[in-house]
């Protein structure tokens, strides 16, 4: 998701599952988005800079220039 689009609420009916299932389940997702992260870590860190330096530079036109943050 892009940070600057908004999330779509939906439900998703789970089902119940033995605990074993859901520790097993989860592990599985967390390797996932382990190799994922290794694998495009990169890119995600670019994105997030290039988002954050583009927030940034945009002027705040309500405040005064010579405003102290504080």
């Amino acid at each position: 998701m892009r940070p600057d689009s908004r999330p779509v609420m939906m439900t998703i009916q789970l089902p119940t599952l033995p605990d074993e299932a859901v520790v097993e389940i989860h592990d599985f997702l967390f390797e996932i988005l382990d190799l994922f992260e290794t694998h495009y870590g990169g890119q995600i860190h670019r994105f997030y800079e290039h988002y954050s330096q583009k927030n940034m530079d945009q002027s705040h036109p309500g405040l005064p220039v010579d405003d102290p943050p504080f």
